[in-house]
C-alpha cells in the first residue's frame, strides 16, 4: 500500500476533497517524515509543527473546500516573511527576526488553502546558487548527500525531492528555482515576468526575481502555479499576458506539435570558460530524439553575440545594494555577500544605467531571435550537482564566477523575462539526476507545460526517488 507521500498533489488533493484523508492527517505525516529525516537533509530551518496543526484544523473548519490547494501542505521560503514565524533570509544578520507582517506570497499561498509547516533552506538574501549559508546547516542533494542541492532555493528542492512536502513555492531571480529542480531530479518553473501576481518580478531590480512552484510532476507544477496566478489582484499596470484557462488543463492533455529550437551555446561563452558536462549531452540528445519521435520539429540555433557578463553583473550587484547592513553589521555578511553588496553600492549611476538599458535591449533581441520557435531547448546546467564545500567561501569574485560557470543557461532567462520550465529527464549512471530547460514565448507556460507532460509520460520521471524516499 502506497504512502501518502507517494501519491502526488493532484492525488492528494482528490483525497482530501473525498474526505478519505483530512488536512490534519496529511500535514501529520509530513510533519512526521520531517522530524525523523530533515536532521541529515538540511531541508529546512524552521519547522512550525504547532501552527502547522492549528492551521490544519482552520482550513478544516473555516476554508472552502475549492480552494485550489485545500488542505495541501507546503513550506516558505526563507526569504519569504511570515507574521510571526522567524524569517533569517539566510544570513546571521537575521538569526532571531520575527516579522509581524507576511509577504504577499504567504498570503497568496494562505488564500489558496494551503497550510505552511515552516521556512526552507535558502543562502544568504537568495543570492547563490548553492545552498551552503554560515546561519544553517547546508541543503543536501537526496540523491548523493556529499552534493548540494543547488541554490537558492535548495532546501525546497530538497523537501520535495525527497518526500517531506509535496511541493513548494520558490523564486528565481537567476535560476534559483531551476538549478534546485534540475539538481534533485523536479520540475521547476520559472513563470513569465509579471504572471504571477505575488511575485510578478516587475517590483525588482530589472525584474529578474518571479516567484513559481518547484513539483515531482509536471501537472503538480501547474497546479501550484495556477494557485499562484489565480490569488490576486494583480498590483501593477505592467503584466503578462494572461494563460487561455488553466494551466494544468494543459498540463493534463499534454497535446500539440510544435516547433522547437536547439541550443547549447549560452551568453557567457564569450567571457568565461564553458564546459557542459558528457551527461548534460547526453540529456540533451535524449530529448531531442523523444521531441523528434513525438513530431516536434527540431532547428539548431545560437544566440547573437553580445556583452552580456558585463551587464549581468552590474545589476548582480546592484540587487545587492539595499541589504539592510551597515556599519559592522557588514562584519556578519558572507564573503559573496559582502562583495556583491559593496560593489553594489559603489557603481557609478552611468554605469547602473547603461546595464538596465543593455538589459532592455537584450530582451528584446532575445525575443526576436526565439520568434520563431514555441519554445527553445537548452541544457538547464552545464554541470553537475557540485560536491558540499566546491564553491570557493573565501574569494567572492571566483566563486561569482564558479557559479556561472556552473548554471550558464539560466539567468539570461530571467534578463528576458521570459517563461522556462526544467525537467529531469535523465540520469546518470550512478543515479544522479540530469535536467534539460524548455524557454517559451512571453506568457508561453502552456506549451512549455504541454511539452513537459508529453515527455514526462515516455519517460516516466515521477517514478524516480532518491534513497530517503522509502525510510
Amino acid at each position: 500500500m502506497s504512502d501518502l507521500h507517494d501519491l502526488t498533489a493532484q492525488e492528494q488533493w482528490t483525497l482530501l476533497q473525498r474526505a478519505e484523508v483530512s488536512p490534519t492527517q496529511l500535514a501529520e505525516h509530513y510533519l512526521a517524515r520531517i522530524d525523523r529525516l530533515d536532521a541529515e537533509l538540511g531541508a529546512f530551518v524552521t519547522v512550525t509543527p504547532e501552527r502547522a496543526l492549528d492551521r490544519a484544523r482552520e482550513v478544516e473548519t473555516s476554508v472552502a473546500h475549492s480552494a485550489p490547494l485545500w488542505g495541501l501542505p507546503f513550506a516558505d521560503k526563507d526569504l519569504t516573511a511570515r507574521a510571526g514565524v522567524r524569517t533569517t533570509y539566510g544570513s546571521r544578520l537575521f538569526a532571531e527576526f520575527v516579522p509581524d507582517v507576511s509577504d504577499p506570497m504567504a498570503l497568496a499561498m494562505d488564500a489558496a488553502g494551503g497550510i505552511s509547516l515552516g521556512k526552507t533552506n535558502t543562502p544568504e538574501f537568495g543570492l547563490a546558487g548553492y545552498t551552503e549559508s554560515l546561519a544553517a546547516p547546508p541543503a543536501r542533494n537526496p540523491y548523493d548527500l556529499t552534493l548540494g542541492a543547488g541554490g537558492s532555493s535548495g532546501g525546497a528542492a530538497t523537501a520535495v525531492a525527497a518526500g517531506l512536502l509535496p511541493f513548494a513555492p520558490a523564486s528565481d531571480g537567476g535560476g534559483s528555482i531551476r538549478i534546485p529542480a534540475a539538481s534533485t531530479g523536479l520540475v521547476g518553473i520559472k513563470p513569465t515576468r509579471g504572471l504571477v501576481p505575488a511575485a510578478s518580478g516587475v517590483d525588482k531590480v530589472a525584474g529578474l526575481a518571479v516567484g513559481g512552484p518547484i513539483a515531482r510532476t509536471v501537472a503538480d507544477a501547474a497546479m501550484l502555479l495556477d494557485a499562484m496566478v489565480a490569488a490576486g489582484p494583480y498590483p501593477f499596470t505592467l503584466r503578462s499576458p494572461a494563460p487561455d484557462g488553466p494551466l494544468l488543463a494543459a498540463a493534463v492533455r499534454g497535446e500539440g506539435r510544435f516547433q522547437l529550437g536547439v541550443m547549447t551555446t549560452s551568453p557567457w561563452d564569450d567571457s568565461l570558460d564553458i564546459h557542459l558536462d558528457p551527461a548534460v549531452l547526453e540529456a540533451m540528445a535524449l530529448t531531442a530524439g523523444e521531441l523528434d519521435e513525438l513530431g516536434h520539429g527540431l532547428e539548431s540555433i545560437a544566440l547573437e553575440p553580445v556583452d552580456y557578463a558585463g551587464f549581468f553583473t552590474t545589476l548582480w550587484q546592484a540587487s545587492a545594494a539595499s541589504i539592510p547592513a551597515d556599519g559592522a553589521e557588514l562584519d556578519l555578511l558572507e564573503p559573496l555577500s559582502r562583495w556583491l553588496v559593496e560593489r553594489g553600492r559603489s557603481l557609478p549611476v552611468r554605469q547602473l544605467l547603461e546595464a538596465l538599458s543593455a538589459a532592455t535591449a537584450f530582451e528584446r533581441s532575445v525575443i526576436r531571435q526565439f520568434a520563431s520557435f514555441d519554445a527553445v531547448l537548452t541544457p538547464t546546467l552545464a554541470l553537475l550537482p557540485r560536491p558540499l564545500g566546491w564553491f570557493d567561501q573565501a574569494d567572492a569574485e571566483h566563486n561569482f564566477v564558479q557559479q556561472c560557470e556552473a548554471a550558464p543557461f539560466t539567468s539570461f532567462v530571467n534578463v528576458s523575462g521570459l517563461p522556462a520550465i526544467t525537467l529531469p529527464v535523465h540520469r546518470t549512471d550512478n543515479g544522479l539526476p540530469v535536467g534539460v530547460q524548455l524557454i517559451g514565448r512571453p506568457g508561453g507556460e502552456a506549451t512549455l507545460l504541454s511539452i513537459g507532460a508529453q515527455l514526462e509520460r515516455r519517460l516516466r520521471w515521477q517514478h524516480r526517488h532518491p534513497p530517503a524516499w522509502n525510510a
